[in-house]
Parts: C-alpha cells; structure tokens; sequence
C-alpha cells in the first residue's frame, strides 16, 4: 500500500534530472547507479523526496534501497510490487536479486529463495528448486554415466564459434571420455543466444562424447556481473565470479559427474584472465581440477572470437575464413546486417 502523503514514479529507465536525482539517492545509500538499468520505480513523498527505490534489468532486480531513516516501514512493499509486475508484463517470471548476506531475510518475505551465497554476495530467485529442474532436463538428453568415465565440462559464449573454440574442445574431448558445453545464455552484445547455440552445435556435429547444454539464467558472463553495492570494483569482479563458481560446483558438479573444467589460455582479457585464475584457486578446492589450453594460432595470429568481429565489421569475410569452421562461416557470408555490437 502507498502511504496516503506519497506517489510512484517509474521510467524504463530515468533520464535528466530525475536521473541525477537517483543516483543522489542511491550513493547516500552506499550503492552506484547500474548502467545496465531498463527499467526504475521510486517511492517519492509528495514534495519529491525519494524515499525508496528499485530497478530491473532483464530478469534481474537490482539497486533496491531505502532511506536508512525509513527502514523498517514498509516502504520497500510498493517497489517489489510494482517490479514483479513490470516483470511479468515483460514476460519475465523467473527473477533473480543479487543482494548482500544479511539481507536475506528481507527478500525471503517477497518470496525469493536462497540459491548461492559468498563470502560478500547472496544471489536468491523467486522460483524455489527451479535449478534442479533445469538440471533435470539437461541431463535427460544425456545418457548414464559410468563412474569409471572421465567427465569434462567447458563454459563458453562463441560470439561466434571459432576454429579457436574447436581446438579447445578437441583437446579437451582427448583428456575425457565425455565432455559437456555450457554455451551461455545470457544476452550481451553481439550474435544471440540461439545462434550461438546453433554454430557451436554445427560445428562440433563430427565429435562424440560431446554434449551442448544452453546455460539458462544459471551461468553467466561476467558482463552481466552485479556490482553496484561493492565499491572496491576490483573486488567486486572477484566477489561475483567466486560466486558463479560456488553456484558451478554446489549445482553442477555431482549431477553431471564433471571431475575437470577446460579453459582456454587468455592472452588478451584481464578480466576473463582473472576469472581463470580464480578458477583455478576455488575448483580444486570443491574437487574438479582445471585444465588451461593454449589457444590456437595461424600465422601466429591467436584466434579470437573479437578478432572475427572486427573483421566482419570492415567487410573483410575473406580474413575470417581461416579462422572459422565452414559452418560459422556460411552463416557469416548469409548475413545482411551485422549483429548489435
């Protein structure tokens, strides 16, 4: 219910002024303003204060606070409210918040369940068990697993599938009898998920043993890590890919009996470098050891799903060639406009 002196402001998502007077707001309450926002709700008193807040970004909830003098009155109610039903009228049912431990309980009583926690972050949806039955779906499309196999899994986007990709998963299918591909699901810029999907499904169609799961809303690129309530950004990379790792190993690892995760070798991304090397760290300790392969070269020129991109960029589809499966490259020559960089 909104208080009798109050009002509901919403912009999908706030620009100008109201902007500004928002991210005011959400640095008085120890959070940044998250740039990925599509769509914000406020809780303003009738001379304008805002007195609480809360945002979306796909099927995510996010920057969700409330003044430190109101908390504790009921104001977060109307915000959860009014972002659950923008949500389903988007067509998103499935919510995900990510939000500190201590907050759990507040978010339980809108009926969000824990699914992870790190030592700094609790990510928490509103559909309990939701990833058991996701599990349970991929794993229908595999057959049993003899415990004397050797399993593998590899977690990749493909933006797009390189001849790069296929040498990671070639060796990567010489160490295991079988191998399971996590292509992410998630949305960032460049070619769609389904597309990806399909070109890494086409071209590893000549190996067995193989098999392509879609991520689902459970393993994410680090370009859709939260990270507006850790102030440290560094840290924050750090807090949120232990986070994606916990979530691999407490979800993952039994039922799909994965021993060894396969990386590729990163040269170039300080960022993706440093999730490797946190892999490395945390895997180990929940027993799956980390295998790291050195990327393929051709005219030692190290292949990169980036590089592909550029040159398609510039119209250069005859340097793309080499670089990838005459699958990819098919699919590639048949565009008429590039995919949103």
């Amino acid at each position: 219910m909104i208080p009798y002196d109050c009002y509901i402001d919403e912009g999908s998502p706030f620009k100008s002024e109201k902007l500004v007077k928002l991210k005011s707001f959400l640095a008085d309450c120890g959070l940044d303003y998250d740039e990925q926002i599509e769509y914000t709700v406020t809780l303003n008193r009738s001379g304008g204060e805002i007195l609480c807040t809360g945002s979306r970004h796909k099927n995510t909830l996010k920057c969700l606070a409330v003044a430190e003098q109101h908390q504790g009155e009921g104001y977060l109610d109307p915000i959860m409210s009014q972002l659950v039903t923008n949500a389903y009228n988007q067509q998103y049912t499935h919510l995900f918040v990510y939000t500190k431990p201590e907050n759990a309980s507040i978010f339980g009583s809108y009926g969000f369940y824990p699914l992870v926690q790190s030592s700094e972050i609790l990510l928490m949806e509103n559909q309990e068990n939701k990833i058991r039955e996701y599990i349970i779906k991929e794993l229908s499309q595999c057959p049993s697993i003899d415990e004397n196999k050797k399993v593998g899994a590899i977690v990749m986007n493909a933006n797009p599938f390189t001849n790069g990709h296929l040498y990671l998963i070639e060796q990567a299918r010489k160490h295991c009898d079988i191998l399971h591909l996590f292509i992410l699901s998630s949305q960032g810029k460049g070619f769609s998920a389904d597309v990806r999907f399909e070109l890494v499904k086409q071209g590893c169609a000549h190996l067995d043993g193989v098999y392509l799961h879609r991520s689902s809303d459970y393993l994410i690129s680090h370009a859709t890590f939260p990270n507006y309530f850790i102030k440290d950004k560094k840290q924050a990379f750090a807090a949120n890919g232990e986070l994606d790792l916990l979530l691999f190993c407490k979800y993952f690892k039994e039922p799909f009996q994965i021993q060894t995760r396969f990386i590729g070798e990163e040269p170039f991304c300080a960022v993706t470098n440093q999730y490797n090397q946190q892999m490395k760290k945390i895997l180990p300790e929940h027993g799956i050891s980390v295998v790291e392969i050195p990327r393929l070269k051709t005219e030692d020129t190290i292949i990169s799903a980036t590089t592909v991109r550029n040159y398609l960029a510039e119209g250069r589809l005859l340097a793309i060639e080499p670089l990838v499966p005459p699958s990819t490259y098919r699919y590639l020559r048949s565009l008429k406009e590039l995919p949103h960089e």
